[in-house]
């Protein structure tokens, strides 16, 4: 078997070079909604006042705005690199809205859903999850890609909150999901859920109960054609209610325990339905917005193979560690990653293409935290944590990364510098390249630091190369913390739906 598949990188290049066609069942994402705002990834919390209390750092700018290389892709997408159909649309789209953050937002979706289309077995099928701002736009992209007579359902996901008296207009409760088969051939599963009473059942069938001498209960349900039959009570309340396109599902909060601190993290729930709809065990289902990955963990829950997309390096680190907090260490046997580093030259290559999420990626490399001040940050590129004692106290270690060429002595001071004027614990530098000879000798004149409560001694300033950590070796420094809230560990528990062939 095949294993399931992680990808770090833009997700158009990601399926035009590494996915086949007509290879996946069930295509699943949640783009960004064009919503004008920035959104934060909030890191695990331990007690503490300092200047990075917050934790938390921008994991994508969901702010979209017509430039001139959005003025460049539509060139190139409506004289011939789309579909008519598809270049019509955005052609009728920008005379219609004009060339604004709605319009730059749709240039930049038609060839990523013209992808997923290809992507797709005849028998699959595409859940598009969005917001009522860009529903209807999107639908008619759909439409063009996928043909009106494809479209499925539009599933509203309701969910509760605290409503406010407005002025202008009601409290906006739900997302959309719009649904589009590739063909008529279509692979679907009814979803049923649970009657919570025998008075729910008869209320919402609006059915007389019965009783036979016996005491067994039942009512005459309508077979068609003028039939009716005997249905019992209890048969009835085991096959559950089938679902409608209406889902009310409680978003997460802060204090759910399924939340790890991501922007627009999504239920397992309410990928569960999606997935128990779709697909079948073994079947390949494809998330190419993938975020933190609840997709991708719902898809392992559920015994389906997985691929998963994302643009930023914190959402792959974070899925990762994700599936490990849930699965166990054994899971990563399982899954690949692509786009990451594995060598010194593909470490060069993202640090020239992404200095930032090169620093994050090596400041993940030791288990620290990215700073969420990657300008001006003092030479502070990521933090970890570390016990002090029983009482709650956590002493600092502060990571600087530095990936060009030239090295020198100065940078070890800095550091040092930083640890003494920050009251950190420890320093650790790591250079994509060798340090050299007046580096090392820094780093031995920089003492060592006594742990309050083992009396373990380490160094106070640490060195490191990437290459060295990717060939597997570690610093010396004492069991920190986990940087990212930690996912439940999987327990089994009864399934919440039941299928039948539909």
């Amino acid at each position: 078997m095949e294993r399931n598949h992680l990808y770090y990188g833009d997700n158009l290049e990601v399926m035009r070079k590494s996915i086949d066609s007509e290879s996946v069942d069930l295509v699943y994402l949640d783009p960004p909604f064009n919503s004008a705002r920035n959104y934060n990834v909030i890191f695990n919390r331990v007690d503490r006042a300092d200047s990075e209390a917050s934790a938390q750092i921008e994991a994508f700018e969901d702010t979209w705005t017509w430039t001139p290389e959005t003025d460049r892709q539509y060139d190139k997408y409506v004289n011939g690199e789309l579909p008519p159909k598809v270049s019509d649309t955005l052609v009728a789209m920008r005379t219609l809205l004009g060339e604004n953050d709605a319009s730059a937002y749709l240039v930049n979706m038609a060839p990523r859903l013209v992808e997923l289309h290809r992507v797709l077995k005849p028998t699959g099928s595409v859940y598009l999850h969005c917001d009522p701002t860009m529903s209807h736009y999107l639908k008619i992209l759909l439409d063009a890609i996928f043909g009106p007579k494809q479209f499925r359902n539009e599933i509203i996901w309701h969910y509760s909150g605290w409503n406010k008296k407005l002025k202008a207009h009601y409290e906006r409760r739900h997302d959309v999901i719009l649904s589009y088969s590739k063909s008529d051939a279509l692979a679907f599963n009814s979803v049923t859920q649970p009657w919570l009473s025998k008075e729910q059942y008869l209320t919402t069938r609006k059915q007389k109960l019965h009783r036979e001498e016996d005491g067994r209960e039942y009512v005459m349900s309508d077979r068609g054609g003028g039939q009716r039959i005997k249905r019992y009570i209890e048969e009835a309340m085991a096959y559950g209610r089938p679902m409608d396109d209406v889902w009310t599902i409680d978003k997460l909060n802060n204090s759910s325990a399924e939340a790890l601190g991501y922007p627009t993290q999504k239920p397992l729930a309410l990928l569960e339905r999606i997935i128990l709809s779709a697909t079948k065990p073994g079947d390949v289902i494809l998330d190419p917005f993938c975020g933190c990955g609840t997709s991708v963990d719902a898809a392992e829950k559920l015994g389906r193979r997985w691929l998963g997309i994302d643009i930023t390096y914190i959402a792959i680190d974070l899925i990762e560690k994700r599936l490990v907090s849930t699965y166990g260490e054994d899971i990563e046997d399982s899954f690949v990653v692509s786009g990451i580093p594995h060598d010194k030259a593909a470490a060069f290559a993202l640090f020239k293409k992404n200095p930032f999420d090169f620093e994050r990626w090596a400041v993940s490399m030791i288990g620290a935290q990215p700073n969420a001040k990657q300008v001006g940050d003092k030479g502070i590129d990521g933090v970890a944590r570390f016990p002090l004692g029983p009482k709650g106290q956590y002493g600092r270690i502060l990571a600087s990364v530095k990936g060009g060429k030239q090295l020198n002595p100065a940078m070890v001071r800095d550091l040092v510098g930083t640890v003494e004027t920050q009251k950190a614990e420890l320093g650790v530098l790591i250079t994509l390249s060798e340090p050299t000879k007046g580096m090392i000798d820094a780093v031995n004149h920089a003492g060592n630091y006594t742990h309050p409560a083992n009396g373990q001694v380490y160094r106070k300033i640490q060195i490191i190369t990437v290459p060295e950590l990717l060939s597997g070796k570690r610093l010396i420094l004492p069991p920190t913390l986990l940087p990212y809230i930690q996912a439940q560990r999987k327990t089994a528990t009864q399934e919440e739906f039941t299928l039948w062939d539909h």
